[in-house]
This record gives structure tokens, sequence and C-alpha cells, in this order.
């Protein structure tokens, strides 16, 4: 079992709110380019419920000196590993827009070996899995990628404007876009629990019935939550969020 000292051990969590006594666990997975502070106000708001940890991809923050890693499935299978200790209490996933895709493909790699994973998987920002991906973000020149980060929002405006901020996140950003558009999943890949997707009402990269696919891919109750906002609603959306994360964690 993990105990309260594995967190400062494992270059793949971020737990900056820890709760050793909490009932279930939160994992959060970010988005492209995203790293694991953006969650540090949720793991504020939601440490009375849960013992929050945050996927801390390689190539950022204090991992900037690791390689990327550029496919979804590689992130999966190196995410699922890292978190085997930690799952000595119920887990439940929050990812947002690539999240979606990384912490889907952990469900199921603990169904498909037998383990006891997340008990809810909630799902952000996020078209279903199994729908087209085609886009090519990935293959633009430096500045166009900039200029599509900018448009989503979420990103800190002085690292947009820095040259040299841009040089230091710009691999793994490319990397992160590269992972969820050459990603595929097929109609039949589903998970046994249940599922609730979060989307803004103007999100440009995911749109409501996009997002409502998801309930295709589980064979568990299904429920859809809308709210004012565009890729990075959870930011103005915060609040409402977290009650929404909180009520399940405290059943």
């Amino acid at each position: 079992m993990a105990g309260s000292n594995t967190a400062t051990e494992s270059d793949w969590f971020r737990r900056f709110h820890p709760a050793d006594t909490a009932p279930v666990r939160l994992v959060c997975f970010p988005h492209a380019g995203g790293s694991a502070s953006y969650f540090i106000d949720y793991a504020a708001a939601l440490s009375p419920f849960a013992d929050v940890l945050v996927v801390q991809y390689p190539g950022r923050q204090n991992r900037f000196a690791e390689p990327v890693i550029d496919s979804v499935d590689g992130l999966a299978d190196r995410v699922h590993e890292a978190l085997l200790p930690w799952a000595d209490r119920p887990l439940v996933f929050f990812g947002h827009s690539m999240g979606t895709l990384v912490s889907f493909e952990v469900a199921r790699r603990f169904e498909r070996d037998g383990v006891a994973g997340p008990v809810h998987l909630f799902v952000s920002g996020g078209r279903a899995p199994s729908l087209p991906r085609d886009s090519s973000v990935h293959l633009l020149p430096d500045d166009e990628l900039f200029d599509e980060l900018a448009r989503l929002g979420g990103t800190d405006e002085r690292v947009l404007a820095n040259p040299e901020l841009r040089s230091l996140v710009l691999p793994a950003l490319r990397a992160d876009y590269t992972a969820v558009e050459t990603y595929r999943c097929g109609p039949e890949a589903v998970v046994s629990v249940p599922v609730t997707a979060l989307t803004g009402d103007a999100d440009p990269r995911a749109s409501v019935a996009e997002v409502r696919d998801w309930e295709r891919h589980t064979t568990g109750a299904f429920d859809l939550r809308v709210y004012p906002g565009g890729h990075f609603y959870l930011a103005e959306q915060r609040d409402a969020v977290v009650e929404v994360l909180a009520a399940r964690l405290r059943a």
C-alpha cells in the first residue's frame, strides 16, 4: 500500500494537499501542454474529501529534463504502472482534454488486468475516444502551434509572450498534440465504471454532441453536465465543478 512518503518519491504525481486519512483518492489528468500545477486550486478545494494526486507528465516543470512521451498509450502504460501502489483505497479519475483519453486508457488497463481501478471516471472537455481525429495541429510550425494554444485559452500569457519559455514548453506541447491527434480507438472500447462527462457549451475543440458520445464507452451509468464557457470552462466554473466532484467523493 502507498504510504504518506510515496508521493515525494514518485515523479508521476504531485500531491499538493496530502490527505492521508481520506477514504478515496482523486487522480487528475491534465490537458495537452498542461502540467500538474493547473489543478492546485482544485486540489485545495477537494482535499477535505479526497487525497488528490495530479499526474505530472514528463517534459514539464519538475520533469523538464526527461524525454517526452508522444502517444496516449505510452502515457497510459506509465501512469498505470505508477498508480498501482496508490490503489490501496478507491480511486476516482478526472481528466481534462487530453487527460480524458489518458484517464480512459488507464482505467481500461486496470480492467484488463482484473485489478480494482477507478470507481468513477470524470471526463472534461474531450471528444469521445472513438470519434475521428482529423486535425494536425502537431504538424504546424512553432508560431502557429502557439497561436492555437492562445486561441483555446488556459495558458499563462507570459509563457506565450516569452521566447525562452516558449522554447522550454514546446517539446512537451508538440508531443501532447501528437499523442491526441494520432490516438485511435474503436467503438467497442468500453469501461464498466460510471462516467460523468463535463464540457463548456462553447468549446471549439469538443461540441456538446461529441462529448455526449462518451456514453457509448461505458457499460455503467452516464451523466452529462454542460457549463457556460469554452475549452477551459473549468477555470470560470470551478465552484460548480468542485461541487459535482465533491458530491461523488463524499458518496
